[in-house]
């Protein structure tokens, strides 16, 4: 006698996973609704980000070879930058270069030499290499956006560069040159921002830099490109007020490149009016929020290569 089967049982709807049910799958991995990291804003997480910086700032303390190597570095480096400037400016008459005074390119060279580790426009790619690798699915697993992660840790990379790649050399060259104070009391609360800001315009532009490895798969050429670029054109070889104007005001415009050493450097030296110093400190903050944005777009974009790509 033949078996037979209830129509319920033949139609019955199949089984849901409860993790993705409801969601727009885009791919064969099914990561979006629950690690849909780029649905997550900072403010969701802000308790992790703020224990990923601290993580970042105690793993940095363990280099300390590393961290002496590297002041010793900035600060040979500095004494040659110094000499060099000086030696520009001793040829111009009255012993003002581009608007600054020797004591004010003595230190400008210094803060730019301490800039130099704590904005970390050189930084390494270990997002390109774990995009090579393809350790980053992991990343995009995790219920924090990648993103606001790697700006965490650079934010707690960034604070401890502050206490020793910054004031060290600083420090060096206040020993050697006689340095400029600055006057006004603003100056100092505004340094400050300006080199949080410059530290977060450095993190979303090496981001983007990196993440060219979802499409290149090699991020090398772009790395390069971006050494070569930033250091030309950051104020770390030299004031940008020695290239001619338009060519700053270019530079100041449609790039992110002065708000990195240059702003920064400015601010403290006092080379502009309190006004004009502070209208630079906001260009900073808009640089900052746009290349953010758009590194969180292109992490959107990346997630579904990668998706796609298979992991």
């Amino acid at each position: 006698m033949p078996l037979e089967v209830p129509a319920s049982k033949l139609s019955s709807p199949p089984r849901q996973d409860p993790v993705v049910s409801g969601a727009v799958a885009e791919g064969g991995y099914d990561v979006r609704p629950v690690a849909a990291t780029v649905a997550r804003t900072f403010s969701d997480r802000w308790a992790t980000y703020a224990a990923l910086a601290a993580a970042e700032f105690r793993r940095y303390t363990t280099y300390r070879q590393a961290v002496i190597a590297a002041i010793f570095t900035n600060s040979v480096f500095g004494f040659v930058r110094c000499f060099v400037l000086l030696a520009v400016a001793g040829g111009v008459t009255g012993g003002m270069a581009a608007g600054y005074s020797r004591a004010r390119l003595v230190t400008y060279v210094w803060i730019g030499q301490g800039l130099l580790g704590t904005v970390n426009i050189w930084g390494g790619p270990e997002l390109a290499d774990r995009i090579r690798t393809g350790d980053v699915v992991a990343d995009l697993l995790r219920p924090v956006d990648p993103v606001w992660q790697y700006l965490a840790a650079d934010l707690g990379r960034g604070a401890f560069a502050v206490l020793s790649r910054l004031l060290v050399p600083v420090v060096v060259g206040a020993i050697a040159f006689d340095l400029y104070t600055p006057a006004r009391v603003a100056t100092y609360p505004l340094f400050a921002l300006s080199l949080l800001l410059a530290v977060v315009v450095s993190f979303a532009c090496r981001h983007l830099v990196n993440a060219s490895a979802y499409w290149l798969l090699d991020a090398r050429g772009p790395q390069m490109g971006w050494v070569a670029a930033s250091s030309a054109l950051s104020g770390m070889a030299f004031p940008l007020a020695f290239l001619p104007a338009p060519v700053v005001a270019g530079l100041y415009l449609a790039t992110p490149l002065p708000y990195l050493i240059q702003v920064p450097s400015d601010v403290l030296v006092e080379r502009y009016p309190l006004s004009t110093t502070a209208m630079m400190v906001a260009g900073q903050a808009v640089w900052a929020a746009v290349m953010l944005g758009v590194a969180r777009l292109v992490q959107r974009r990346a997630e579904r290569r990668v998706v796609i790509q298979g992991g």
